[in-house]
């Protein structure tokens, strides 16, 4: 028998052959490999391109020259529901930043978890004073975002995501060298940002601003008598006594003729002066602000101690993400001037709002006999008793252009900003958003919300043993006789 057909021969050539097709088999395993690393390609079947993100989020990511740090220091276990599907929906949603931040080897966007509790030293080098929050850090500057910036309410009620337009905005911010400076006016016995008084005092305001990247200053009219150029706002809370006539000029000229941003808290005149000497200026922008108690005799609007819990979410910027109510303690009204003439190029919106129970009381100073019919503060049936709103000033609707114009925003009570009610519900999350609105934080960021959509699968016991039975007896019993079919056949 010759050797090429011998049994050896054709052993050995069995060999090479399996030998051979493992070898092409490593190499086409290894191409692969290789082209899935340098040429990789990512497909996103979802319905709401969940794990995408947008064209202009990756336009900023491209153009991105420094490093950007993530820290989710959300809770690992959480027992809320709510919040450890948030933590998923961030870290699913940070995966993508970190892939289209990446380029070559290098990654400019890295993210960490971190536990507050257990890792104290380290949130307090990255001043995180609470949990479940994220903190974007580049260099020296850094952001917080909480979660109550992660979501807003839809016109129909339900809430929605805005992760990506949120966090896209905080890269944007830290990696950016101007921060915003907000001055508060003191001169009047305001409430100071420097003072930890519970009532009086603002330090955890100054704190939180900070975290995000603002810079705080204060402001004496009376002395420097000019604003300063770089107020990108002027805030004056609870003022105790009344704003000279100079002042209020200043304050007047910087909303009207620079387009300031001009943000005045005052709470009803309990123990102090009524006037505030802002009150032509509220006229000139369409407010009306009397001297008045709000009372709301609603038991659902008011908390034990007598606090008034203020809600009216709508489609303005400032309240539309807004998930919690306003607490506020005495408060006065604050609505658009009916009377005034009309002005087009003057938008007056009305933020908060207390039940439509409630009323102005004019003379609560004196006998306690109090009755909405004798008032001439009454709440509308439809959107209750405002006691916050903000006026400013539009592009007329013929321009083709836009003009920047003043903001004003006043609110009826300036315990809202206090430190023993900031952290009140949505008392943070509304400060926050008022400034981030009035410096236009954010506002080059149009993203849209993504709608938050959660399926759950309810089956009884029969379904459950259904089930089992189909993927234990059913799908393998399929298989094996398909198995045995083949095998029949062949052996025919």
């Amino acid at each position: 028998m010759h050797w090429p057909d011998s049994f050896q021969a054709n052993r050995r050539l069995r060999t090479t052959n399996l030998v051979l097709q493992v070898l092409l088999f490593l190499a086409l395993f290894a191409g692969l490999n290789y082209l899935a690393l340098r040429h990789p390609k990512r497909f996103d079947l979802t319905r709401n391109r969940f794990f995408s993100l947008s064209a202009e989020t990756k336009s900023y990511l491209d153009q991105l020259k420094d490093s950007v740090h993530i820290v989710v220091a959300f809770e690992a276990n959480s027992d809320d529901e709510d919040v450890a599907q948030t933590r998923r929906d961030i870290l699913s949603l940070l995966r993508e930043y970190v892939y289209a931040g990446r380029v070559g080897a290098t990654e400019r966007i890295t993210t960490e978890e971190l536990d507050v509790f257990q890792q104290r030293g380290r949130a307090d080098s990255l001043g995180i004073s609470d949990k479940n929050v994220v903190v974007f850090v580049c260099g020296e500057r850094r952001r917080i975002v909480s979660r109550d910036e992660l979501f807003l309410k839809e016109e129909d009620g339900k809430p929605a995501f805005i992760g990506e337009r949120a966090f896209t905005a905080a890269i944007l911010d830290v990696t950016s060298s101007n921060r915003p400076k907000l001055y508060f006016v003191v001169g009047h016995d305001e409430m100071d940002p420097g003072s930890v008084s519970a009532e009086r005092g603002l330090s955890q305001l100054r704190d939180s601003l900070r975290a995000r990247n603002f810079e705080i200053e204060t402001l004496n009219l009376a002395r420097t008598r000019r604003i300063p150029d770089d107020a990108a706002v002027v805030l004056t809370i609870g003022p105790q006594a009344p704003l000279l006539p100079q002042e209020q000029e200043l304050l007047r000229e910087y909303l009207s003729n620079r387009a300031g941003r001009l943000v005045v808290a005052v709470g009803p005149a309990l123990n102090h002066p009524a006037d505030t000497g802002l009150a032509e200026l509220f006229s000139d922008w369409g407010l009306q602000v009397p001297d008045c108690l709000v009372i709301d005799p609603d038991p659902d609007a008011t908390m034990e101690g007598g606090d008034l819990i203020l809600i009216r979410y709508g489609p303005h910027p400032i309240r539309q993400s807004l998930t919690l109510p306003v607490v506020a303690g005495a408060l006065r009204v604050v609505r658009p001037n009916v009377g005034r003439p009309s002005d087009v190029s003057l938008k007056v919106t009305g933020l908060l709002a207390a039940s439509p129970a409630a009323w102005g009381e004019t003379s609560f100073r004196g006998t306690r006999s109090w009755s909405p019919d004798t008032s001439d503060f009454r709440a509308d049936p439809r959107t209750g008793l405002y006691v916050a709103a903000v006026s400013e000033r539009v592009t007329a609707a013929n321009l083709p252009f836009s003009v920047r114009g003043g903001r004003l925003v006043v609110l009826g009570s300036s315990d809202v900003f206090s430190n023993n009610r900031l952290g009140n519900l949505g008392n943070n999350a509304l400060i926050l958003n008022i400034l981030n609105w009035a410096v236009d934080r954010d506002a080059q960021v149009n993203i849209p919300p993504r709608p938050l959509e959660r399926f759950q699968l309810a089956l009884s016991a029969t379904d459950l043993a259904k089930l089992r039975i189909g993927l234990l007896g059913i799908v393998p019993g399929v298989l094996g006789l398909l198995g045995l079919v083949v095998y029949w056949s062949r052996r025919s």
